[in-house]
Formats: structure tokens, sequence, C-alpha cells
């Protein structure tokens, strides 16, 4: 990665999350549309460019760490409370545990998500005959999506009646998770075969989340879903296909 991506990767992130502070109330119906969103390009991204390179690589323990990226992330979210959704319930009495819970949940999470990106800008010049016009399109994803997770990760906190200093302290770890993970990968030579099974186990990550975004109704009693979410969907659906046009 460049230092360019690092900084759009913690900043756009850090900065997303801060704006929690200007809001005195839960802006829910505007988080739902920019996860939706965010859900509907990541979803694209795995579809069409993530799942047919880990598929046509050969390995045949792809599907496995799908599975297992897949269920490794609803765990984590047990302890994230949902975060990742945009969900907000703040605990009746705050403590450290469920201050440790969210951010163990949040940053192992984020600190996987970043490890492909040290090594998919070659990997998409290598399967796609040298273009590259397109393959910062994983880093926007994680971007899009992190940022409304930050955003929510704020708005907890701070309902929370947790001191801001550590809520700073919080949005700057978690800002700063993806670009270590990238960091950390990029000091080492990776094998293709531990490649493919650590984009393989992020696929599965990505999949849990965008389907619980893209799946949840914006009526707990009806299944119904707002034009303006199903219009964010198809937006983001629709950027996601045109990184393969």
């Amino acid at each position: 990665m460049q230092i360019w991506e690092y900084i759009i990767l913690f900043g756009t992130v850090f900065l997303g999350g801060s704006t929690g502070f200007l809001f005195p109330k839960e802006k829910k119906g505007l988080l739902q549309v920019v996860l939706s969103f965010s859900g509907a390009y990541i979803l694209g991204i795995a579809v069409l460019h993530l799942m047919p390179w880990v598929f046509g690589s050969g390995d045949s323990k792809a599907g496995l760490f799908v599975l297992l990226g897949f269920f490794v992330q609803l765990l984590l979210e047990q302890l994230s409370a949902g975060v990742e959704h945009g969900h907000i319930h703040a605990p009746h009495k705050l403590s450290s545990g469920f201050v440790f819970s969210v951010m163990f949940g949040l940053c192992v999470h984020a600190l996987v998500e970043g490890i492909p990106l040290s090594y998919y800008g070659e990997m998409h010049e290598v399967n796609h005959g040298g273009h590259t016009h397109t393959h910062n399109h994983l880093l926007y994803g994680i971007v899009m999506h992190h940022i409304p997770a930050a955003f929510a990760l704020v708005f907890l906190l701070i309902i929370s009646k947790l001191r801001r200093g550590w809520i700073w302290a919080c949005l700057f770890i978690f800002s700063a998770m993806s670009p270590l993970g990238a960091m950390m990968a990029g000091l080492f030579e990776m094998p293709e075969n531990i490649q493919v099974k650590i984009i393989s186990f992020v696929i599965g990550s990505l999949l849990h989340i965008s389907t619980v975004i893209l799946f949840e109704m914006d009526s707990a009693s009806h299944h119904y879903i707002s034009w303006r979410k199903l219009l964010a969907i198809s937006a983001g659906l629709g950027f996601a296909i045109l990184t393969v046009l």
C-alpha cells in the first residue's frame, strides 16, 4: 500500500467517527441509509472480485475459510454489540468490561480486514492483465463500512457516559486497526495459498456483515424496507458493478 492509501484508510474513518460528537441525538435513519449503501457495495465487491479469485485459485479449502470467517464474525459481534451494523444499545450501567468487549470485537474485525490490503493491488493486477485502475475498490469498501461503524461506536460511548478523552482514544485505536493490519502483512512475503485463505476468511466476514445490514427490516413488526434504503442498496450495488466494466 502507498502512503496516501494509509492516510485515507485511517483519516476518513477517524473523521467520520468524530462526527458522532456533533449530534446530540442518534441519526438512525441517516445511519441506516449509509450502512445500506456500504453493505451493498461490499457485497458486490465480494461477489464480483474476491470470490471469483479465491474459488478460481484451486485452493480446496477456500470455501471452508469463507464459512470460518462468517461464523467468527458472528462470534465477534457478540462482543461488539453489533456496532458494525449501526446498532447502538447502551448498557444500563457502564463498565470497563463493556467497553473492552466492544473494542475487542471491533478491533479484531478491522485488523483482519486490513491484512489483504497489503497485497490486494498486486493480486488484482496479476489477475486482470496488468490493469490497476480499479484495484482500490476493496480499500473504498472497507472505508465506507468503517465510517458508519466508527460513528456508531462514538455515539454508543457518548450515551454510555464514557469520558470524552477515552472516547477519542477508542476512536483512534479503531481507526488505526485496518492500517495496522495492512502494515503488519506488508512486512512479510506471503505465499499465495495463505493470501487465498486470508481473503476467503475476509469474504466470510464481509458476507455476514453485508447480509445482516441488507436484510434488517425498517419495521420490527412488518417485512418493510423504506424506499431510501432500497435506493441506497441499488446505488451501492451499482457502484460495485461499475468496477468490473
